[in-house]
């Protein structure tokens, strides 16, 4: 089982870290209880080479192998292929992800439209010094959930002041992150993806709907990329065979088709 772990803080050994930190403890301990051989890859974005989208839209039109961009992007999206799943972790910057998250989120714009991780789960939190609103959440959960991830926990740290003191984040956190990644393991030990939530099926048949009724000769990429799954035929109903309860798939289904005669 291998686990991506990606910061976005530029702060060394700050409230983030300290929470990754937590985390990577818990779920090894959690490993070792259940006999299961674990391995945490941990990524900093602070010291990655990303550059700002430049919104050429080549990754949409012709792929994203040929981004113009010459740096580490195609190293992370590599990253995210090989791993089971991911944990993503951000400080809030007014009300929202920080600049490198939010950038991470602008380069892989393309999977919003070409999903590639379906079958992985995702752990999202979000750290701050005092109170914030669900936000910046809310923008890597949208992210994700379009690019297939099935998001088994999500989490604001409130952490009480700009840097505290790492005895003080263990006795504040460490039950919760616990919790956290107890229920996260066993997403991926149990694989939990096989029961989609009914916002993953609902984002599922918009897109779905969507390159039903686009023509291949516009966004033929990501016209191709769909037919080529198998997700545009009429029985298909998620990116993965699943165990979900019929009366939950159908009535996700039907939501999503609903909202698709608004936006699509």
């Amino acid at each position: 089982m291998k686990i991506l772990a990606i910061n976005s803080s530029f702060r060394k050994h700050g409230n983030t870290e300290r929470i990754f930190q937590l985390m990577d403890q818990s779920l090894l301990k959690i490993a070792k209880e259940k006999g299961k051989t674990l391995e945490i890859e941990y990524f900093s974005l602070g010291e990655t080479n990303i550059e700002p989208c430049r919104g050429c839209r080549l990754c949409f039109e012709k792929g994203e192998d040929l981004c113009p961009m010459k740096d580490n992007l195609a190293l992370v999206r590599s990253k995210l292929q090989e791993a089971d799943a991911i944990i993503l972790g951000s400080p809030v910057y007014v009300e929202d992800v920080n600049g490198l998250m939010k950038n991470l989120i602008d380069r892989m714009a393309f999977n919003c439209h070409r999903p590639a991780y379906y079958g992985k789960s995702a752990l999202i939190f979000t750290t701050s010094g005092a109170s914030s609103t669900k936000h910046a959440l809310k923008t890597m959960r949208n992210a994700l959930c379009t690019w297939g991830f099935y998001i088994a926990e999500e989490y604001r740290f409130r952490m009480g002041g700009p840097l505290v003191a790492e005895p003080d984040v263990i006795k504040k956190y460490s039950d919760k992150v616990n919790k956290l990644a107890t229920v996260f393991f066993n997403s991926i030990d149990n694989y939990k993806p096989l029961h989609p939530t009914v916002y993953s099926y609902m984002i599922f048949k918009i897109q779905q709907t969507y390159w039903q009724k686009e023509s291949s000769k516009r966004n033929k990429l990501d016209y191709e990329y769909w037919k080529t799954k198998g997700w545009l035929e009429p029985y298909c109903n998620y990116y993965i065979d699943h165990k979900c309860l019929p009366i939950k798939s159908k009535t996700a289904r039907a939501l999503g088709k609903i909202i698709s005669k608004f936006f699509v």
